[in-house]
């Protein structure tokens, strides 16, 4: 069974970090594109970031371009994001995501998602 575990979400306090993980496990995504997604509540699920298979190319939402990067290790079939600089805004529900059937930044088109974890920013 294929699964996506996030790890690393807690509370912090504004202008704080946090590091999430994403382990994958049930096969290998050591070529394929991988992506964080967020939720807050009340609002859409929106994209993050993404990272295709070999690290080469990286792509962010305007709104964490700067403060968040991130990056991937395949042979331990994980993905991490590295959030810094956070703002009460980044408080979500945040999501892993692997192996997209078209563009990154569609969250529904991606075939498979982890649970998610929680990152709470206090101000």
């Amino acid at each position: 069974q294929v699964q996506l575990v996030e790890s690393g979400g807690g509370l912090v306090q504004a202008g704080g970090s946090l590091r999430l993980s994403c382990v994958a496990s049930g096969r290998t995504f050591s070529r394929s594109t991988m992506g964080w997604f967020r939720q807050a509540p009340g609002k859409e699920r929106e994209f993050v970031a993404a990272i295709t298979w070999n690290g080469f190319s990286t792509f962010y939402a305007d709104s964490v371009q700067g403060r968040f990067t991130i990056s991937r290790d395949n042979a331990k079939n994980t993905v991490y994001l590295e959030m810094n600089s956070l703002k009460p805004e980044d408080t979500a529900v945040y999501y892993c995501t692997a192996d997209p059937r078209g563009g990154y930044r569609n969250y529904g088109l991606y075939d498979y998602r982890g649970q998610g974890t929680q990152v709470t920013v206090s101000s």
